[in-house]
């Protein structure tokens, strides 16, 4: 007949990984859950529970129609690989102009015509994005333009300051030497 005995581990690393064992697996489910916080804090941003941005600007007033803005983060503007530094935004067409406004656009500096408008809104019309870019040569009073074109051929648009739509980005914009 053959014997069966139960062999304890003989090196010192192995004796080390079965006494502790349990007390990695436990360390490996107790890790995550202390990301957990910031990951429903993203979740309910994207989403549009905690509104539409982690700063809101507030109502702005294009010709006839208005839109609330915000800013999708309150921090300073992300490198984009070779597209240079972004920054996003978010929208909300008032209940009035969801149908009659075609598209939505944004832009530093005022635009030379429609082509020059800026990037466009995507989404549906109550909750709107863009990722705008952000030239580092960019100066800290430049002004946001909003343009929105209508389906019967109007257009539209208003301009606030920088320092009022991204305080975060002009700070950033110092710091990198624009004047």
């Amino acid at each position: 007949m053959s014997q069966t005995s139960t062999a304890t581990p003989t090196s010192g690393l192995s004796r080390l990984w079965h006494k502790w064992r349990f007390h990695l697996n436990i360390l490996l489910l107790l890790i995550p859950l202390g990301f957990m916080p910031k990951y429903f804090a993203d979740t309910a941003l994207f989403r549009g529970d905690s509104g539409l941005g982690e700063r809101e600007i507030g109502e702005v007033q294009v010709g006839p129609w208005s839109l609330r803005l915000a800013e999708m983060r309150n921090e300073a503007p992300r490198r984009d690989g070779p597209a240079g530094y972004m920054k996003s935004f978010n929208a909300a067409l008032c209940q009035a102009c969801a149908d009659p406004v075609k598209a939505t656009y944004l832009r530093i500096g005022k635009p030379r015509s429609l082509r020059a408008a800026g990037v466009i809104f995507f989404g549906s019309p109550y909750r709107m994005g863009a990722s705008l870019p952000i030239p580092e040569k960019t100066r800290a009073d430049a002004e946001l333009w909003i343009t929105m074109e209508g389906w019967d051929g109007s257009l539209h648009q208003a301009a606030i300051p920088l320092s009022q739509a991204s305080p975060a980005t002009v700070a950033w914009l110092e710091k990198q030497g624009g004047k």
